[in-house]
């Protein structure tokens, strides 16, 4: 039954669901990860990339990682020639939103209008859902630094670390068990057994090396090596000002080989 409703964006199936957009969905789970882990002092984000012939010319820029203005990027997974659409979508917004107010753009603000964006295409018809997940982070002086997810739907959501592309859900099981320690409180007051537990957010230079486990994991089986992943980290500089910054090969290689060593000292253990 269900192939009566597929051909459309615009028709639920009986069971109230748009087939059209679970495609979509299903189509940025077979494409290169994307990890994006919040720190106490930034963000960080690790992509996979695919390298599909030894042939290709080098790329000049990041095919996995765009700047959208001054204090937002994204992360891309999927196709990403519909990726290109929405970015240009959301470098317009901040600028045109910066020039009207003479401030920037809050994170949440240009996340919620690139998202109208996608939503508007699943429900007119004539139109296809975009073949993309995003991961966006930003800094803002009332929220501080922010990630959020969002799907063709149109949904969007903000996480503390979390996962997009192939394999997902393996790299989300490795950060709900990795991700952050426990506080230490020196009182122990703790009343309701259940509470959740409060977590401490890891640094940058933690997160970097978790995104690297969580890319080993999600990879098929593939070493992790600079060629095949690339590590972004944003965070504040003395002025105050976002610093995006892509590591290089000779600094991602350096936190690998960390990761290599503290997986190899637990393994003696």
């Amino acid at each position: 039954m269900a192939r009566r409703y597929d051909s459309s964006t615009t028709t639920f199936s009986p069971e109230g669901r748009l087939h059209q957009v679970e495609y979509a969905i299903e189509a940025i789970n077979n494409a290169g990860t994307s990890v994006g882990i919040l720190a106490k002092d930034g963000v960080v984000m690790a992509s996979e990339k695919k390298i599909t012939s030894g042939l290709l010319a080098p790329a000049r820029t990041s095919e996995k990682t765009y700047k959208l203005s001054p204090h937002a990027t994204c992360s891309v997974a999927g196709l990403t020639a519909d990726a290109n659409i929405l970015i240009d979508q959301a470098r317009l917004r901040a600028g045109r939103y910066e020039y009207q107010y003479q401030e920037p753009i809050p994170i949440e603000n240009l996340v919620e209008h690139v998202c109208n964006y996608k939503q508007a295409y699943t429900q007119y018809g004539g139109l296809r859902p975009f073949g993309v997940a995003f991961l966006f982070a930003g800094y803002d002086e009332t929220h501080g630094f922010q990630l959020y997810q969002s799907d063709p739907s149109g949904n969007y959501s903000g996480w503390k670390a979390t996962v997009i592309g192939a394999n997902n859900q393996a790299g989300k099981s490795l950060l709900k068990s990795e991700y952050g320690s426990p506080k230490k409180d020196g009182d122990e007051m703790k009343t309701d057994d259940d509470a959740p537990e409060e977590i401490e957010m890891p640094d940058v230079a933690e997160a970097c090396r978790l995104a690297v486990k969580v890319l080993n994991k999600t990879m098929d089986g593939a070493v992790a090596s600079p060629e095949k992943l690339e590590l972004f980290t944003m965070s504040l500089d003395e002025d105050g000002m976002c610093v995006h910054k892509i590591l290089n090969e000779e600094e991602a290689k350096a936190v690998i080989a960390e990761v290599e060593a503290e997986s190899a000292s637990s393994g003696d253990t």
